[in-house]
């Protein structure tokens, strides 16, 4: 009975031995990734030069990385998926298709709408005639395109005010379902209620990849 107790004893302390043995190797395995991550220099040093400068400045202190060249590309990201579905369902004409991609340079950055100048610190809408502009078109034919799209939830027309010829115009969005340019885990509150109607038409509603 004693030696039963000894061994259910010498178990349990094995037990927590070999417990105690995983997490130190854990813990080693971390030190040196972090170790990596800062160039060979050690965690606890990394923690108390954060510390020091807390101290000295009397605010919280966080490490940042400086943005490299290519962290100021701009680009607008398709979803492979959705777009493979949709040309296997025939959803685009061809000079749907073609508008879509002759857009891709004026697509602003989290709104997705289509701007004068995506570089500019405040972009502006680019109404019809200026799209038709942008796009080497004429704006009977934009509209036209336009308007389908629009129809077809991939486009949303939000009234921006009056064109030269007093007719109302239009600031004019792209679905991120699409196409999207911004941080697709994080899609722009204003885009998901333009499209959120649009997304429960037949064929988009089937979509694969879906952001929201």
């Amino acid at each position: 009975m004693e030696n039963s107790k000894n061994n259910i004893v010498n178990l349990e302390r094995k037990l927590v031995e070999a417990e105690k043995n995983a997490r130190l190797r854990e813990l080693e395995t971390e030190k040196e990734k972090a170790k990596a991550d800062y160039r060979g220099v050690d965690q606890d040093e990394v923690n108390q030069a954060m510390e020091t400068l807390s101290q000295a400045t009397g605010k919280d202190i966080f490490i940042g990385t400086k943005r490299t060249p290519q962290s100021r590309v701009r680009f607008v990201q398709t979803l492979q998926g959705n777009q493979g579905y949709l040309n296997k369902k025939e959803y685009f004409t061809g000079r749907e298709k073609v508008f879509l991609h002759d857009i891709v340079p004026y697509i602003a950055f989290s709104t997705n709408c289509i701007v004068l100048d995506i570089k500019a610190k405040n972009p502006v809408p680019a109404n019809i005639s200026e799209i038709a502009k942008l796009i080497n078109s004429n704006r009977t034919n934009t509209s036209t395109v336009i308007n389908s799209l629009v129809k077809k939830g991939i486009l949303f027309k939000g009234e921006s005010g009056v064109e030269d010829n007093n007719a109302k115009a239009y600031a004019i969005f792209v679905n991120p379902h699409i196409m999207y340019a911004g941080d697709k885990d994080n899609v722009n509150q204003t885009l998901q209620v333009m499209f959120h109607k649009a997304m429960k038409m037949k064929i988009l509603k089937d979509l694969p990849d879906k952001l929201f």
